[in-house]
């Protein structure tokens, strides 16, 4: 099983929501953050006053996902999330021991 976690920009959500339930993922988590890579921000004018905001509003979406799924999922949130400019974000991709659904007590797998 794999945990797959997206940074994407957050117009673009009801895309990867899609792309995503199309590659076949049932269910996701959609958490608000704020953070900077390389572009380390950008500047904006507010009534003629520019100031600079270093933590941009993005949006983390968390998948868990059976092994024959995961590059799936991967594509996905690479084809829904790209717009080819700084600050499109980052997919993480990390493996997982077990999950357990807590209504049924159902392991691995069948708990996704």
């Amino acid at each position: 099983m794999k945990k797959i976690e997206g940074i994407i920009r957050p117009h673009l959500l009801d895309a990867v929501k899609t792309a995503l339930q199309e590659a076949g993922v049932e269910g996701m988590t959609v958490i608000e953050v704020k953070g900077f890579g390389r572009q380390k921000g950008q500047t904006e004018t507010y009534r003629g006053t520019e100031y600079k905001v270093e933590f941009l509003p993005k949006l983390k979406v968390e998948v868990a996902v059976s092994e024959e799924l995961a590059e799936g999922v991967i594509a996905a949130f690479l084809r829904s999330a790209k717009t080819g400019k700084f600050g499109d974000g980052k997919v993480f991709v990390s493996s997982l021991d077990d999950v357990v659904r807590i209504r049924t007590e159902e392991h691995g797998e069948s708990a996704i």
